[in-house]
């Protein structure tokens, strides 16, 4: 049978890993096969108004099912082509246009033309492949994504936790402080809102949480325990490690914050496994829930542009475009790892999914409060011992129109023109020596990071969407257009980049003014 290459399907190996053998032909594996979706030009054409600025209605989620989910004919000849190969079809979705199917290695290697590894590198072990997937002709056009073959970690979860006293490493920095989320949103000057009526969707690729430890965390800021739903994808489940510095410390960190910032808010909880296909498949799944019906999505784990393949940022993207065209706004950690992405290569990398241009991409500052306010906020960098935010210009991503004009001053001096989407949108407190107070794995910490930032603002969204009983939906357009609602950071930078008047690849437009953006709702 004849076959073609899956554009942007080609994988590299993990730098340093080498292949210990074969992949077991008999191992069992599910992979994620994304469609098409019908109604292409009238969806470019919503987006494109969307980005323009331009309020748009945003549609139901039936309505988005009915007018670009998958053709059924589509998912037929993937059903179809599964069978003929001895691969079974698990699950179909038309919102999500995604058909999850099961087979065994040696089935997989024969359908998609790949070789799969057992491969050997500094994190572990992971089944890997190598080069491009092949896809039968008749698929050409039709099929778009297939994950899931290759399981190695695909993302890190972008929170810090304050170093122990003694080992902190601060040029020009002063005294540690830390303070709850609402002390944070207080210095913010959030809205008076609850978020009642809004759910707020977290992504979650591994860890858990424990209802005692959030019933103790809340009590002890005088606020209920929000209610809570874990949501299973690809079998991953709320499962607690016990290690407060593993993936239980971002789950924390995110209900911890989204849910003290926005008490009347429901929060659902999307576990993953970390992988390309958990990571996509819980952003859709996500999106498309007619059940908790999240209106703000926030993400706190990522990987550089770098470490992705095309067609898994692409199909990411395209879910974000739904998420526009839903009214849900998507905040996206920056990264903590500076103007490198915590790539050794020696060039600038921005951090993924926050580069996505239909998502709002939050930086981190280093916040300082007295009793009357914010004393002072500049970028968040502990220097080249600690964390630092993300930032720069992305590699993969067109500039969206409203950051034209645009430019991204270098630490070195002179300023580099944005030709492709720049980084971060928004910014927030990350610093961990002026972190926030949680609770993780039964211990009381100080966790910082721009994974704080991206609940951060969630929860700023959920309460201006409870004020204006409307969702705020795809935010960034409205912003750039208003930058004085947003509260300026000029001192600072992440490596490469500097803090400058306006945008800057730091801390983009700046952090919040919660009444101020209130009022453009």
């Amino acid at each position: 049978m004849a076959k073609i290459l899956l554009k942007g399907s080609e994988r590299s190996a993990v730098p340093g890993a080498r292949i210990l053998g074969p992949a077991n032909p008999d191992e069992r594996l599910e992979v994620s096969v994304l469609v098409r979706r019908r109604g292409q030009a009238a969806m470019h054409a919503r987006i494109g108004e969307i980005s323009s600025g331009k309020r748009v209605a945003p549609l139901a989620r039936a309505e988005y099912a009915r007018e670009h989910g998958a053709d059924p004919a589509d998912i037929a000849k993937v059903r179809a082509f599964a069978e003929s190969h001895g691969l079974k079809v698990l699950q179909e979705h038309a919102a999500r246009r995604t058909v999850i199917v099961s087979g065994t290695v040696a089935q997989f290697s024969a359908a998609f033309g790949v070789q799969l590894h057992q491969m050997s590198y500094a994190g572990g072990t992971y089944r890997g492949r190598t080069g491009g997937i092949y896809l039968p002709t008749e698929w050409d056009g039709v099929v778009e994504a297939i994950l899931g073959l290759d399981n190695r970690p695909q993302a890190r979860p972008r929170f810090r936790s304050r170093p122990a006293p003694g080992n902190i490493h601060r040029p020009r920095r002063a005294a540690s402080a830390s303070y709850t989320p609402p002390q944070v949103a207080g210095f913010y000057a959030y809205p008076e809102a609850t978020g009642a009526g809004q759910c707020i969707g977290l992504i979650e690729l591994g860890g858990g949480y424990r209802p005692a430890d959030l019933s103790t965390y809340f009590s002890g800021l005088g606020l209920a325990s929000p209610t809570v739903t874990a949501v299973s994808v690809d079998h991953a489940a709320n499962s607690p490690t016990g290690d407060a510095e593993g993936p239980d410390g971002e789950v924390m960190l995110d209900i911890e914050v989204a849910g003290s910032i926005a008490p009347g808010a429901r929060i659902a909880v999307y576990f993953a496994p970390n992988t390309d296909a958990g990571f996509l498949d819980a952003i859709t799944t996500a999106i498309h829930d007619t059940t908790n019906s999240p209106t703000v999505l926030s993400v706190s784990w990522g990987g550089a542009e770098s470490t992705w393949t095309s067609q898994a940022m692409t199909a990411m993207d395209d879910a974000f475009q739904a998420a526009a065209t839903l009214g849900i706004t998507v905040c996206i950690a920056a990264g903590d790892s500076g103007s490198s992405d915590g790539v050794s290569d020696g060039a600038d990398h921005v951090d993924f999914p926050a580069s996505s241009p239909h998502v709002l991409a939050c930086g981190g500052t280093s916040l300082v409060a007295s009793a009357s306010g914010i004393a002072s906020e500049t970028v968040w960098n502990d220097g080249a011992s600690g964390g630092a935010t993300g930032g720069g210009i992305s590699s993969f991503f067109a500039l969206p129109s409203w950051q034209s004009g645009l430019s991204a001053l270098k630490t070195a001096g002179g300023s580099v023109a944005l030709a492709m989407r720049g980084v971060p949108d928004v910014a927030g407190d990350a610093d961990p020596a002026t972190g926030y107070e949680v609770r993780v794995d039964g211990t009381n910490a100080v966790f910082g990071g721009t994974s704080a930032v991206a609940p951060l603002w969630a929860a700023l969204i959920a309460r201006l969407n409870s004020a204006a009983a409307k969702p705020a939906g795809f935010l960034n357009p409205l912003l750039y257009q208003n930058p004085g609602d947003l509260r300026d950071i000029t001192e600072g930078n992440n490596g490469d980049f500097a803090a400058q008047a306006g945008w800057d690849a730091c801390t983009g437009l700046g952090s919040p003014k919660g009444n101020r953006l209130a009022g453009l709702l």
